[in-house]
């Protein structure tokens, strides 16, 4: 009896579930979203949009979607895309709520898609390598130039061909930012035309290249949305950036990836990329061990080195500290450190003093800021790099990022601003630039590695779309 009671109320409720299965869902967009779970966005696989970091997906497109999605209370999912035309591609087929991938705001786009207020500016850049001609303008360029697929650039070119038929150019299908710039470094292609924030981040890499000048107007960047009667997930998500705008995260996200690689060294870059081949080598597997034994990355140990000793076990500076790891005779002393000239004794007391700073940080300020305040004061002293934090909670700012903790640092030498401190002057800007140089030498060392294990691909010729207008 119970058995037949049981199935009685399985099948009428699995009536139920078929009936309302029929019924039309008048739920909106934006509350399908949250009731699913799950905001899915489609992203670019590259240095300005997402990537897996040595920490996780990173990427300032990520982070500012994981903001959204966070504060509807669902997970982020990411729809991977290839290249822009990719990205418009899925977003046409449905496969995702919205694209965030870099996408330039064109007037062509516009007619077929809705797009969030912008939240960041993208200068087109005529690319070339050191060496070949340096044109003024379009009108001088000489040789070919290529741009990606369905990109902004080349609307841009397919608006100003019509006016300067002699421009050669064509779209690349299967090459992307990175893969354009090494064309044009290897003397494969003649110039590119690429986005500024995206060849900020990677000009590093390829320190024979230089942008010639500037094409058009600045372009706003935004998340592209399909056009249709339900538009409240879109309204929620514009309203998100303009929030985002106002009360700081976006400019801390654009500290946070970009805020380093603005004052940039080709001559500097140009030797560490040889001292990455001729002197990291024999060091490498020491960097490793001491990483793993303290919990740090093993490229941001040898970014520190590098920084202090440009790999040098013989170093001596003119304040005395000596070693790969340019250790203090104290901070030798606390570490148990008999020869500070040993490259394994340096490496192994430099790692954990490094680990022993970041373990004194507070527990509640995330990363990077927490490693970049840590690396602070490995250079100053951790009592200076808590004096720039409290000094930057008297000014105003956030004591637990580091994007404002950076503008402080510099006041530690002046009377008026280290009077106030429990320690006293210290020289603030040179930790500055400390920093910043060794998140820029993070950076390549992360991007060589990863070269060698997917080094990337040439696109063959024949997959080069030709330019509709030549």
């Amino acid at each position: 009896m119970v058995f037949r009671n049981t199935l009685k109320l399985a099948a009428g409720m699995l009536a139920f579930s078929l009936l309302a299965g029929c019924l039309p869902d008048n739920r909106s967009a934006l509350e399908r979203v949250i009731a699913s779970g799950e905001l899915r966005v489609i992203m670019r696989n590259s240095a300005t949009t997402y990537y897996e970091g040595p920490a996780g997906p990173t990427g300032f497109e990520y982070d500012l979607a994981k903001g959204f999605a966070d504060e509807l209370g669902v997970e982020l999912k990411v729809i991977k895309a290839e290249s822009i035309g990719d990205s418009l591609a899925r977003l046409s087929r449905g496969q995702a709520h919205f694209a965030a991938a870099g996408l330039a705001i064109t007037e062509d786009r516009k007619r077929r898609l809705q797009f969030t207020p912008t939240y960041q500016l993208a200068r087109k850049q005529l690319i070339y390598r050191l060496g070949s001609p340096r044109p003024k303008s379009l009108a001088e360029v000489s040789g070919w130039i290529e741009v990606p697929a369905n990109s902004g650039q080349a609307e841009f070119l397919q608006r100003v061909a019509r006016e300067m038929p002699f421009l050669r150019w064509t779209e690349n299908g299967q090459g992307d930012t990175e893969e354009l710039l090494t064309l044009v470094a290897e003397k494969v292609i003649d110039y590119a035309v690429l986005d500024s924030h995206e060849v900020s981040l990677l000009q590093r890499y390829y320190p024979d290249l230089r942008a010639a000048f500037d094409l058009g107007e600045p372009m706003p960047v935004g998340w592209a949305f399909r056009k249709g009667p339900d538009d409240t997930l879109y309204r929620a998500a514009s309203a998100y950036i303009q929030r985002a705008r106002a009360d700081g995260r976006v400019a801390e996200l654009k500290e946070r990836y970009y805020g380093h690689v603005g004052d940039f060294d080709y001559v500097g870059t140009r030797y560490f990329m040889r001292h990455v081949r001729l002197r990291l080598p024999n060091y490498r597997e020491l960097f490793e061990q001491a990483a793993l034994e303290n919990r740090i990355d093993w490229r941001l140990l040898a970014a520190v080195a590098y920084q202090e000793s440009h790999w040098n076990p013989d170093a001596v500076s003119p304040t005395g500290v000596r070693g790969l790891m340019m250790l203090t005779q104290a901070t030798a002393r606390q570490l148990g450190i008999k020869e500070r000239t040993d490259p394994v004794q340096s490496i192994e007391g430099g790692a954990r003093y490094l680990r022993w700073l970041l373990d004194r940080v507070p527990e509640r300020i995330g990363e990077p800021d927490r490693t970049w305040l840590a690396l602070a004061a490995y250079n100053i002293g951790y009592g200076h790099m808590e004096d720039a934090r409290r000094l930057t909670l008297k000014r105003g700012g956030n004591p637990d990022l580091w994007g404002d903790v950076k503008e402080t640092l510099p006041l530690l030498h002046k009377r008026a601003w280290h009077s106030q401190t429990r320690y006293g002057y210290a020289r603030g800007r040179e930790a500055l630039t400390y920093v910043e140089n060794i998140r820029t030498y993070y950076d390549m060392l992360v991007w060589h590695t990863d070269q060698e294990r997917t080094p990337p691909a040439r696109p063959a010729s024949g997959l080069r779309i030709a330019s509709p207008i030549l």
